[in-house]
């Protein structure tokens, strides 16, 4: 798997910009006076999908040979990797098949239903459903997207940080969310080629740790996964955003899952935002690492929208308890 390079990432600008509107990087001075730093949010949430996810299946998708659009394309997901690529294939006239956990998001599996894509329910866990994806693969011909080892997707969701540095240029500091690793493999791609200076910082739930670990330890690590955050519930680091990040990370926060229901719930009562888990993370690790930020100019990923009710529930009861 070759790296992708930042002049990859402006070929997939180019690309991208044709399907898909530039998200808003916007101010915030609520979260501003709360951490002590300039805080800007990075509005992925504003995607028509409602995740950064959806930069990557389109990039992905227009890259493709027509025979391997011909051939069919199977993933596996907890949601939002799942929706960009049935969007993309949707776009591209391919076939589109996704496994996801029994427990799946229901606003996600209700997205991607309706993007007419073959939905298979596999397991209990997202690893489950990604083993049971790739024998599919191999037992059907179906073209596997990797949710992590793809060249193209890292290179494609790598926009979201072009576009902050684009519009801040004098950002210090940038604030990522970590499941599979694309996002923040991306961050470090295009921060560390701009300016080595800007600090990329990942987030991952205590309850899901398994990438925090293998940045750590140098080596791929597996971990339990029972964060409600599903964007970031992955139980395995991956190679090729593992191989990215792990000289170029500044830093890796854990944050537990109370701390981001209180970062759902604040985003809404300070930054007018609805973020999910994964889209909240990044602001509940601004919020524990306060201090290191503190006079700088950052910003903040918010990764993705699609939270349930029942999810929002229960982030509105953690907030409002602690006040």
């Amino acid at each position: 798997m070759q790296v992708p390079t930042l002049r990859d990432v402006y070929a997939a600008k180019r690309l991208i910009s044709q399907y898909l509107p530039r998200t808003p990087l916007s101010f915030s001075g609520g979260l501003s006076e709360l951490i002590g730093a300039e805080i800007y949010l990075k509005h992925e949430d504003h995607l028509p999908l409602g995740a950064f996810k959806q930069r990557g299946g389109i990039n992905l998708l227009a890259n493709l040979t027509p025979e391997e659009r011909d051939r069919g394309l199977i993933t596996a997901s907890t949601g939002n990797h799942g929706q960009s690529i049935a969007n993309a294939c949707r776009t591209f006239g391919a076939r589109a098949m996704v496994v996801l956990p029994e427990n799946a998001n229901p606003l996600k599996v209700a997205a991607m239903r309706a993007l007419g894509t073959e939905l298979i329910f596999y397991g209990t866990t997202y690893d489950d459903a990604r083993g049971h994806a790739e024998r599919l693969g191999q037992e059907e011909g179906y073209r596997y997207v990797h949710p992590s080892n793809e060249p193209l997707l890292i290179s494609g969701v790598a926009t979201q940080t072009l576009e902050i540095i684009e519009d801040l240029p004098e950002v210090e500091a940038i604030v990522v969310p970590l499941g599979g690793g694309s996002g923040v493999a991306g961050a470090c791609i295009v921060a560390k080629a701009v300016h080595p200076e800007i600090q990329v910082i990942a987030v991952q739930s205590e309850l899901a740790p398994a990438g925090y670990l293998s940045w750590q330890q140098g080596q791929l690590v597996q971990a339990p996964t029972q964060t409600f955050a599903e964007g970031i519930a992955t139980g395995g680091g991956y190679e090729l955003p593992q191989s990215i990040i792990q000289h170029s990370l500044d830093d890796f926060i854990l944050v537990s899952d109370d701390e981001i229901h209180y970062a759902i719930g604040l985003l809404i009562e300070k930054a007018h935002t609805l973020a999910e888990g994964a889209g909240a993370a990044a602001t509940a690790a601004a919020l524990k690492h306060k201090e290191h930020l503190r006079g700088k100019k950052v910003a903040i990923i918010i990764s993705g929208g699609n939270i349930t009710l029942n999810q929002l529930e229960d982030s509105i009861k953690i907030y409002q308890g602690t006040h």
